[in-house]
């Protein structure tokens, strides 16, 4: 544990120290586009912070190739460097696309080619245990296609998510925590060695999302972009399918009897690593809505809106920083939900506990609607949400001039003020363009 511990700390702040001259790099370069009408910044920010991470990536690897314990899942196993030959190539066509925006289906080609790329190098799925039937093994060819179609569904999916200060970077930094306690306790308490590389890969990835976060919340610095969002989607996948298709059920000697048993017995075990996006839940249902959504007004696919989860967020009356709390509640709970029911299934107390706390998630999904109103006497004391709303027409003669009625506070349905609980990324953008003018060349 402190070898994956100390690895962890090393690529969060190799991360965290590049992140700085990553970002003036990024100015210098250009790689600061102008705001579109999805985005919900309303400054123009640099991206390219997947340069920063993929360097994390590589100290990670190379740290962990050197300790005691570590250096074996190098010498006996492909899969790390199959997962950088995968992740190199990922990034780079992430680096051009922030730099240059080449087409979605370039992406999706770079994408399905990085895929192959780690299924050469032998980091695929070999075999599936399936309830009932028992541990099914695959075709080269069925492997293949089952390990590109995970992959890249699990990258659109945390690319979908990438739209509000340090959610996709918290989301999958919870969904990482959860698979690593998966891999580890396999890899630990069942001796079983084919775990180690997948619980390699998520301290990594936790590591290079911790150490991004801190230049990424609200109000972010510096953008991960598809060259950071894409990484991590790959990071995180490789991580499952290392785990799903190279550990053998019988090597967890959980049962005695047939191989049918031992699978139904180990079904708890296999939920998360079976479905990896179990873990990503949120990013997945992100992903499989805006793709109904698009193809039903006639829209491409990858034909960027506004109508994503956090986007919806927003326009109920959540802040920035709480809409991106939610999401985290979310994550966290669905990523260790499946955990403590991987440990210990016949517990009523998880399923009383998951659904109490679901509850509570939809109180918060809900709570703009129920927003208590002060009174009068007391809005001095209290923050600006819980105050009385004051109508535009009531203050008009006092706002003699558009600056004025720009910083009345709590004034809904003026041009560049933001709505109720502070949700400053919905409304027109009157005085974008001044500023962007003050601020660049």
């Amino acid at each position: 544990m402190r070898e994956y511990l100390l690895t962890l700390c090393i690529t969060a702040a190799v991360t965290y120290l590049l992140t700085g001259p990553v970002r003036k790099f990024a100015i210098v370069a250009g790689a600061m586009p102008e705001i579109r009408a999805r985005d919900v910044h309303r400054e123009p920010t640099p991206r390219l912070g997947g340069i920063a991470m993929f360097f994390g990536l590589c100290a990670g690897l190379l740290v962990a190739d050197h300790l005691t314990n570590l250096s074996q899942v190098f010498e006996t196993s492909n899969e790390p460097r199959a997962l950088l030959s995968g992740a190199a190539l990922i990034w780079l066509i992430g680096v051009l696309d922030d730099k240059f925006e080449i087409d979605a289906l370039i992406k999706l080609g770079g994408q399905m080619i990085a895929a192959g790329v780690m299924v050469v190098q032998g980091l695929t799925i070999l075999w599936l245990p399936i309830p009932g039937v028992g541990s099914v093994a695959l075709s080269q060819g069925q492997g293949t296609l089952l390990t590109v179609a995970l992959v890249v569904i699990t990258i659109n999916a945390v690319n979908f998510v990438d739209g509000l200060d340090g959610l996709a970077a918290g989301m999958v930094c919870i969904a990482a925590a959860a698979f690593f306690l998966y891999a580890y306790r396999i890899w630990y308490s069942y001796g079983v060695e084919a775990a180690a590389p997948a619980t390699l890969f998520s301290a990594i990835l936790m590591g290079m999302c911790l150490g991004f976060l801190p230049h990424n919340m609200h109000p972010a610095r510096i953008f991960m972009g598809d060259s950071g969002s894409m990484l991590i989607g790959l990071v995180l996948a490789a991580g499952a399918i290392s785990v799903t298709g190279q550990v053998d059920p019988d090597a967890l000697n959980l049962y005695v009897g047939s191989e049918k048993e031992a699978v139904h017995q180990t079904v708890p075990v296999y939920i998360p690593l079976l479905l990896p996006l179990t873990i990503i839940a949120v990013p997945a249902a992100d992903l499989i809505l805006a793709i109904v959504r698009r193809t039903w007004r006639g829209q491409s696919p990858f034909a960027a809106d506004r109508g994503h989860l956090h986007h919806r967020l927003l326009e109920i009356g959540h802040s920035h920083s709480r809409a991106v709390l939610i999401m985290y509640f979310w994550s966290a709970l669905i990523a260790f939900g499946a955990l403590a029911y991987s440990v210990n299934s016949a517990s009523m107390w998880i399923v009383l506990g998951v659904v109490f706390l679901s509850a509570i998630g939809l109180l918060l999904l809900l709570l703009p609607r129920f927003t208590p109103r002060a009174p009068r006497w007391m809005e001095r004391f209290v923050p600006p949400r819980y105050r009385r709303r004051v109508s535009v027409a009531a203050l008009a003669p006092e706002a003699s001039t558009p600056a004025s009625a720009a910083v009345a506070p709590g004034v809904s349905g003026v041009a560049g003020v933001s709505g109720v609980n502070g949700a400053t990324a919905i409304g027109p953008r009157s005085r974008l363009a001044d500023r962007r003018k003050a601020g660049t060349r």
